[in-house]
């Protein structure tokens, strides 16, 4: 049947369950980026915080190939993620937050581009195999997308959304204000 292997988290809870300013930072950011439940936040923040501790053990480290060698792969990945620029040295990686990584999901972007409504809708639309990544359909709003990844944005040729007339593809836009019309005097009524 094959080997069996443990499925291990991609996250580390908190410290403690009920932490009142945790929560109370925490609960804007699921409204903002329309998040399933806390999970995904502590991926992003165990993400951020590995990237982090990545970096900061490499720059500690001098004079060792396999070291340079680190680095330079992490950089590479860390601008093709586009979470830094290519002109920024190893330090800036220490200072990247979970928030730029919420930037970077597939979800958000799909909201940032004018695919959808809300960001509700945004993520509804992903799951449910409306969107796709170039060539690729791609259902888990969780996705970090790469720079080249960002334009390839797109309603998949499937999708019943694909047509410009669908009235869920219809962006808002605010009216202009209605002229407001000048009262005619009344004519008297003759008895």
């Amino acid at each position: 049947m094959g080997d069996i292997r443990r499925a291990r988290k991609k996250y580390q809870t908190p410290t403690h369950p009920w932490q009142r300013a945790r929560i109370e930072e925490e609960k804007p950011l699921m409204k903002e980026y329309a998040l399933k439940n806390k999970t995904e936040l502590w991926k992003m923040h165990s993400m951020a915080r590995k990237i982090a501790l990545q970096a900061k053990n490499l720059s500690a480290v001098t004079g060792n190939k396999q070291a340079e060698k680190e680095k330079e792969l992490l950089m590479k990945k860390l601008v093709k993620l586009s979470l830094i620029r290519a002109d920024q040295p190893m330090d800036a990686a220490l200072s990247l937050s979970y928030r730029d990584l919420l930037e970077r999901r597939l979800q958000t972007l799909v909201f940032k581009r004018n695919l959808a409504r809300s960001i509700k809708q945004a993520r509804q639309f992903i799951t449910h195999g409306h969107i796709k990544v170039g060539e690729k359909v791609i259902t888990s709003p969780a996705y970090i997308l790469s720079a080249e990844e960002e334009a390839k944005i797109q309603f998949s040729e499937i999708s019943v959304l694909s047509d410009e007339n669908h009235p869920e593809r219809a962006v808002k836009t605010e009216a202009a204000p209605a002229p407001e019309k000048v009262k005619k005097p009344e004519a008297k009524k003759e008895k």
